[in-house]
């Protein structure tokens, strides 16, 4: 069997073609960055050990398993994590909050502003931002202890100095931020969607019964953590930014607003709270 007919027989599982190309650069340890040599080697044999474990992974795929836990890689805002079933898999359109969070520190009044991520994961957000901007405090925080030992083994690999927290949102947390940045669980219990899911974890995906709870929580709890005139950002359903929105001005945030995902969805809503928190930084 020649390379392009191991990955037509992928395809025939009901892969599309980039995803059958991947594993097939997986399968014959090569980066994903060859697409090129698979078409210009397409006509070569494919080592029948490299075509077993082809056939592997892409039922494997087929079987709704994402292709990031199947590489055990998923690039995100220019850098490559580690990813595996402990932690989402991070998506693309998670990247305009980043741009956001960016964009509202680069005026902030010092140079080095403190920034926390809520509900880390695999650590995308925190170390894009601290990737992305050296000489910021970034700091990120989970529930999961396993979803936080992904997190750090993907800031030492990358030598990206972010500071991990074990907690509830800002529960228990003295410190306080220019930036709280999050993407937490906002799908709806029991929405049909979730199984589709069901290689995830679904305490990172579901909060409760219209989706909003945990981000009723961290809107509960931020502006006690938060600094004069610093911003909550927070990832949302495609449906949820209007009631978003709402929970945000209801609680005291100004400057209240949307941004759009790369589907032009409203995916993102924030706000920037004007009083000074309580607790000192």
């Amino acid at each position: 069997m020649t390379i392009t007919q191991a990955i037509q027989t992928a395809q025939s599982l009901g892969l599309d073609r980039l995803e059958a190309q991947l594993l097939a650069l997986h399968a014959l340890g090569r980066a994903s960055t060859e697409r090129a040599w698979l078409l210009a080697h397409g006509t070569d044999a494919m080592p029948a050990a490299a075509t077993a474990l082809l056939q592997t992974l892409a039922a494997r795929r087929a079987n709704g398993e994402p292709l990031a836990y199947i590489t055990g890689f998923k690039e995100f805002y220019g850098l490559t994590l580690q990813v595996d079933a402990r932690v989402l898999d991070p998506r693309a359109d998670t990247e305009t909050l980043v741009d956001w969070a960016l964009e509202a520190m680069d005026t902030w009044k010092s140079p080095s502003p403190k920034l926390i991520d809520l509900g880390t994961g695999s650590g995308a957000i925190a170390l894009a931002l601290q990737h992305s901007r050296p000489h910021w405090q970034v700091h990120a925080l989970d529930f999961s202890a396993d979803a936080l030992a992904v997190a750090r083994a993907n800031a030492a690999r990358l030598a990206l100095d972010v500071q991990f927290h074990q907690g509830s949102w800002l529960q228990g947390l003295q410190q306080t931020f220019a930036l709280i940045v999050s993407n937490p669980p906002y799908i709806v219990d029991g929405d049909p969607h979730l199984p589709a899911l069901r290689h995830e974890p679904l305490q990172a995906l579901a909060s409760g019964a219209d989706g909003l709870d945990d981000i009723r929580s961290i809107i509960q709890q931020a502006p006690s953590h938060l600094q004069a005139g610093a911003w909550l950002l927070l990832e949302h359903g495609y449906d949820q930014a209007e009631a978003v929105r709402a929970l945000l001005q209801d609680a005291g945030f100004t400057e209240v607003q949307s941004r759009r995902d790369l589907a032009g969805m409203e995916r993102c809503s924030g706000g920037q709270w004007t009083s000074r928190a309580p607790t000192s930084d």
